[in-house]
């Protein structure tokens, strides 16, 4: 399955000591990437998205600017597909949101209806604007 069940779910951690100790809120992701790979990570929440070996192409354009398509993500949702017309053409694109914080990432390409876009059908399109890379990008 492309996408992950629900990203991010609380967990109550103690700090300090006595009869007023602090309640920390942890974040739980559904999905975590392995730390020694370069990934890329919602900006809002940090919930990881998808890892570098993923990405195919740095060459696309969203609402907001640049955009990456990914072969596949993680801890995304996904709504229901409906047909666009986007820069490349018409397309039935689902758009694709962030589990833990709810923000609008990108879109997934259900069905391209012009041949020479059919390689983009089942990848995922995640807005520069609403990601941030973790992990090694020295």
């Amino acid at each position: 399955m492309w996408a992950a069940g629900a990203c991010c779910s609380r967990q109550a951690g103690e700090s300090g000591g006595g009869a007023t100790a602090a309640r920390t809120p942890l974040k739980t992701f559904q999905a975590y990437l392995p730390p020694a790979h370069r990934t890329y990570s919602c900006i809002h929440c940090r919930a990881h998205l998808a890892s570098h070996d993923e990405l195919i192409s740095k060459s696309f354009q969203g609402s907001q600017g640049r955009a990456y398509l990914f072969n596949s993500v993680v801890n995304v949702g996904c709504g229901p597909a409906e047909e666009r017309v986007l820069l490349t053409g018409l397309h039935a694109v689902a758009d694709i949101y962030c589990e833990c914080c709810k923000t609008m990432l990108g879109w997934k390409y259900e069905h391209a209806f012009e041949s020479s876009q059919k390689y983009k059908e089942g990848k995922f399109i995640i807005e520069l604007a609403h990601m941030v890379k973790e992990n090694g990008w020295d």
